[in-house]
């Protein structure tokens, strides 16, 4: 499939004129760079849901005929490279992979590893991380056409049953594997706890994807207010960002680990039963 000639939608793809014009250079960069290889270029996480902040990432996602070539890797990195040591903000907040289109067809293709740029680097990695069936839901359900045919188009639904399953494995061990690279004394990463985990339960009961804001607002309707100041409080210091600097409050971490427990009580019980609330 050869949608080189595709061109940029003239709408606006995010609110940020800084961003937009971003993704227009990654666009034109990856055409160049890939040429007739090129299928298309998406918006898929939280920009693509529509709730993509200042203190966001921006995910993108490069559907490719074939897997890169080692030419082509060579420019890419040479490209994600340079493009965050310029001056500016969201030319440094981009996170995203090469997947070829065949992997994007098929469950079979999950969790192999493409060509990938992590949020706030310039090295890139052989990784699977933008291979998962979430990333898959949001891509087909909200992705948003940078360049090339519609997101529905180069990827096939997820069925039901795979996202619910897979909250099931990884909830439980959410707070521990984020340990594994990070610490709670950084406040952001305490944050970011309560909102994956409220990310994660959500998905677990409705079988979709939300923002991890709307995902929190989701859990202070239905959760006692026991719950209530860890979860606003997420909400309230979203756009502080990351700073290695700021401590959270020790009540918070303790209700952190917590709440991580509650929720895997909660989807252990029952997969359909409505959440319990604290004794």
């Amino acid at each position: 499939m050869n949608v080189s000639n595709s061109q940029i939608p003239t709408c606006r793809p995010t609110p940020f004129q800084e961003l937009n014009d971003v993704l227009a250079e990654l666009v034109s960069a990856v055409k160049r760079i890939l040429d007739h290889d090129f299928v298309g270029c998406y918006l898929q996480g939280s920009f693509a849901l529509g709730a993509g902040d200042m203190a966001s990432d921006c995910d993108f996602l490069v559907v490719t005929s074939e897997l890169v070539t080692p030419h082509q890797e060579l420019e890419l990195r040479t490209f994600h490279a340079e493009l965050p040591a310029r001056d500016g903000f969201w030319n440094r907040h981009l996170e995203g992979s090469y997947a070829p289109a065949d992997d994007l067809k098929t469950l079979s293709g999950l969790e192999r590893d493409w060509l990938y740029i992590d949020h706030g680097w310039r090295e890139m990695q052989w990784n699977e991380h933008c291979n998962s069936a979430v990333v898959r839901w949001i891509l087909r359900e909200h992705g948003i056409s940078l360049a090339g045919p519609p997101a529905r188009d180069v990827v096939d639904a997820v069925p039901k049953g795979v996202l619910k399953q897979k909250m099931r494995r990884e909830i439980p061990t959410f707070v521990s594997d984020l340990l594994s690279w990070i610490t709670f004394d950084i406040a952001w990463a305490q944050r970011y706890a309560v909102e994956s985990i409220c990310r994660m339960w959500f998905t677990f009961e409705t079988e979709t994807v939300t923002s991890k804001s709307d995902s929190v607002r989701w859990a202070i309707e239905r959760l006692d207010n026991h719950w209530h100041p860890l979860l606003q409080n997420a909400l309230d210091d979203r756009l502080l960002g990351f700073n290695p600097d700021q401590r959270p409050a020790k009540h918070y971490v303790d209700e952190t680990y917590q709440f991580g427990d509650y929720v895997t009580g909660v989807i252990h019980d029952s997969p359909s039963a409505p959440p319990r609330v604290p004794s």
